[in-house]
């Protein structure tokens, strides 16, 4: 297919290469141009603009980092895309934001779908995404041509904007699970144990989880360096609070992890890993955090 892709950052890059080697025809554009470099060199087309990605693509891909980003950019496509073409929307942004941009294009015939992923960079790049999606079903047909090279775990959650409440559910359960970690490690250090041992301990237990395994092994050797940037797990909060706020929903866990990143976020620490949230029980205790 002839398919648009805007959006070429850690996720987006390889994402985009993925539709190239699967055989689709790539039109790309990047507010920064040398980012759209690598696949132009292996043979995806370089547009001068959003709405020319739109002229050329039956179905425009997205993959950018808030709801005003997305909203900008479709109202940009939606001057090119034809009737009956559809936008695809890989961003995590706001359910009401999904809704906006999905009647926005209805006006005009185009179709939109919320596709939130999980995975980070390393799912991006070995294309075991899991992909959670809200639209109409007829168009999944049209739809799994894409998600298929994209990734591993693929399912309809409803309407637009489910795809959205989704990530935010995910969301929601892993950062407090970085967040127990993070009280976990907090706790063997304030008893004098080795928490890389307790981690170890923990993996072969009902603890054990993927969350374990990567944000408590930073955690165990202190590495803070960006895997995943805090500040976008503390952007996907603020959605979802705000989610909470307007359907009445009790979180009362989620609040507790959410002043805990606004913490990190206080610290400066929102290019760090979310792991940070370690330093943040550290400081507030008074024990070292320089490393």
């Amino acid at each position: 297919m002839n398919v648009g892709f805007i959006g070429l950052g850690t996720m987006g890059a390889p994402m985009a290469g993925h539709l190239l080697q699967a055989g689709h025809v790539l039109h790309v554009w990047s507010r920064r141009a040398t980012s759209a470099d690598s696949l132009v060199e292996q043979g995806a087309n370089w547009c001068d603009s959003p709405a020319a990605v739109a002229v050329a693509s039956e179905i425009v891909v997205t993959n950018v980092t808030g709801s005003a980003d997305v909203e900008s950019l479709a109202a940009q496509l939606g001057e090119g895309l034809a009737p009956g073409a559809i936008h695809v929307d890989f961003s995590t942004i706001a359910p009401s934001a999904a809704r906006r941009i999905a009647a926005l294009h209805a006006a005009r015939g185009i179709e939109f779908v919320d596709a939130p992923v999980s995975g980070g960079g390393t799912g991006a790049r070995n294309a075991t995404l899991a992909i959670m999606w809200g639209g109409k079903s007829a168009l999944a047909p049209r739809l799994a041509p894409l998600f298929s090279v994209l990734g591993k775990t693929i399912v309809r959650v409803g309407e637009v904007g489910a795809g959205q409440v989704a990530k935010a559910c995910n969301q929601m359960v892993m950062v407090a699970a970085i967040e127990a970690c993070a009280e976990a490690a907090r706790l063997a250090a304030g008893a004098g144990v080795d928490f890389a041992k307790v981690w170890t301990a923990m993996q072969g237990g009902s603890a054990g989880s993927r969350v374990l395994e990567v944000f408590g092994g930073r955690m165990a050797t202190r590495d803070f360096a960006a895997g995943v940037e805090a500040r976008l797990h503390h952007k996907d909060y603020a959605l979802l609070m705000d989610e909470a706020t307007r359907i009445g929903a009790p979180l009362p866990v989620s609040v507790a992890v959410w002043q805990q990143l606004n913490a990190l976020m206080a610290h400066g620490w929102g290019t760090h890993d979310t792991a940070s949230l370690l330093r943040v029980l550290e400081a507030g205790s008074g024990a070292d955090t320089e490393r």
